[in-house]
């Protein structure tokens, strides 16, 4: 059995695929606005939560507010923001970005 803890959250950001190949997303090419929506999860030990969720929400928030929210990211995709994610929580086992809560990348770190 794998016990995780699990934040939600979400912030608006900027940002383009500059070089989409896909004629027919080809505005993906220029700067469009979303809501990022945000799943990370972390490993627990036992049934008593040794991570506590809340300030754990509380230390990502603060870190996508001073990184991300309501920037222009550029080129940087989902993929590229779980990353970025990863390096200043590495513990994270699990983090999903979604484009508008609707599509977007999971990804699980082993």
């Amino acid at each position: 059995m794998t016990r995780c803890i699990v934040i939600k959250t979400q912030f608006e950001a900027i940002h383009k695929w500059e070089d989409c190949p896909i004629e027919q997303v080809y505005y993906l090419r220029y700067p469009h606005r979303h809501v990022f929506h945000i799943i990370m999860k972390w490993k627990v030990n036992h049934d008593n939560r040794d991570k506590e969720f809340i300030f754990m929400k509380q230390q990502v928030n603060l870190y996508i507010h001073e990184t991300f929210n309501e920037k222009n990211l550029g080129n940087m995709s989902c993929e590229q923001i779980s990353d970025a994610l990863k390096k200043v929580f590495p513990a994270v086992c699990f983090i999903s970005v979604f484009e508008d809560n609707e599509n977007g990348v999971e990804v699980i770190y082993d």
